[in-house]
């Protein structure tokens, strides 16, 4: 789950970075090669995290990696922010170009901009020297030997005679599905976890589904 948080929040930076590159900010050429060059670590980075999202767990230090790109991330997009609302911020009736001329005069901002995004392609390149000097890659990486499945994926192509007590169930779902008073129909399935909640659910599936123009089984987690 946090490194699902992680990738998500670095998602909307690196669109942000990639505008930066955009036709609109040629004459920021300085600010344009930084952003390159962290669009592209990030990337690379991205690529790990979302290894490690399919890890039931990991290595401490790489938990610390991981939190630490997630904070680290989070200040990247406020500094972007903090540049793009400075240019586009400005008077919502003054046309682009004027809004970009009226930022390169101001020479104090600039140079701070460009001092801030420089200390964040310092902690770009720092993170991504940890993770080579610790080998992140390996932890998650085709060595390990493990594939991280559904334990559910199983229970959906068990006989159905080697199931108990599924039979009552499973037509009482049917009936509901089948009811022809109603066009629209949603019905769920609680319990406990191993309960066999997903097996009758496919079970089910299996009867009825012939019946429809269209259908579909997906088997989504938390």
């Amino acid at each position: 789950m946090a490194a699902s948080v992680t990738t998500g929040v670095m998602k909307p930076l690196l669109g942000k970075l990639t505008k930066l590159l955009g036709d609109e900010y040629t004459k920021l050429k300085g600010v344009r090669k930084q952003a390159s060059f962290l669009r592209d670590e990030l990337g690379a980075m991205k690529a790990l995290l979302d290894k490690m999202e399919l890890m039931d767990k990991l290595d401490p230090s790489a938990k610390n990696w991981r939190d630490h790109i997630r904070e680290m991330t989070y200040d990247m997009e406020n500094c972007i922010d903090d540049f793009m609302r400075d240019i586009e911020g400005a008077d919502a009736k003054v046309g682009f170009a004027k809004k970009m001329a009226r930022f390169l005069t101001t020479l104090g901002k600039r140079h701070k901009i460009a001092n801030r995004i420089e200390e964040l392609k310092d902690l770009a390149v720092d993170a991504n020297a940890r993770r080579e000097r610790y080998k992140f890659d390996d932890c998650v990486g085709p060595s390990l030997g493990v594939v991280v499945t559904d334990p559910r994926i199983s229970a959906m192509y068990k006989e159905a005679a080697g199931l108990v007590g599924i039979d009552g169930p499973k037509e009482e779902l049917v009936s509901l599905l089948m009811d022809s008073h109603k066009k629209l129909r949603v019905v769920s399935i609680v319990g406990f976890g191993g309960l066999g909640k997903t097996t009758l659910a496919k079970q089910v599936y299996d009867k009825i589904g012939g019946q429809f123009y269209c259908k579909a089984f997906v088997s989504v987690s938390q």
